[in-house]
């Protein structure tokens, strides 16, 4: 890359030709959302990593199908989602379960602000708590209100009717309360 390539469309194409620097800036640009959408689904830290590596795999190798109707970062995201979905759901198969604590302690970080770091310890202390949701629960409430699904979208991705979505978006929300209310008393 004899030029410097900011523009995304840019950095595709070079990617088409196989041009590796150009797909260590794109993997650079987007692998951090990637990660953290992985992670927040399959809940383990290694397994994200795996399927985000996969996932960029994956896009690279099938770049001609992009056909540019949505932002790259949006396709490319659809991608670690199914994937994670996919990782999922083989756990689930296998009857996986996570040795993790049940009980988690929101730690008060002081960083000299006290606007955020209100918030922060209040958001933080949320999604530790839907680490104790029901499996279901926990991928249906982070795929729509952390990844901004639609209930139409996320019950096409879960393979689950609108109607059964929206229960059990509205059940996990339940229980999320239920959980957050117990912790607070």
């Amino acid at each position: 890359m004899s030029q410097p390539t900011t523009d995304i469309e840019q950095l595709l194409l070079l990617c088409k030709t196989g041009n590796q620097k150009a797909q260590l800036e794109v993997y650079n640009r987007y692998y951090k959302a990637m990660y953290n959408t992985a992670v927040r689904i399959v809940k383990d830290p290694f397994e994200a990593e795996d399927i985000m590596q996969e996932s960029f795999l994956s896009a690279f190798t099938k770049l001609d199908s992009y056909r540019g109707e949505t932002a790259f970062g949006a396709w490319l995201k659809r991608i670690v989602i199914n994937n994670s979905i996919y990782s999922y759901r083989k756990q689930q198969k296998n009857n996986e379960v996570p040795l993790e604590g049940v009980v988690h302690k929101v730690e008060d970080s002081s960083d000299g602000n006290p606007d955020h770091g209100f918030t922060d310890i209040q958001a933080q202390k949320v999604l530790e708590t839907m680490k104790m949701l029901k499996e279901s629960y926990r991928v249906s409430l982070t795929l729509h209100l952390i990844e901004g699904y639609s209930y139409e979208e996320v019950g096409e991705m879960l393979g689950i009717s609108y109607a059964n979505c929206r229960t059990t978006i509205s059940r996990a929300k339940e229980s999320l309360r239920k959980k957050l209310s117990e912790l607070c008393n």
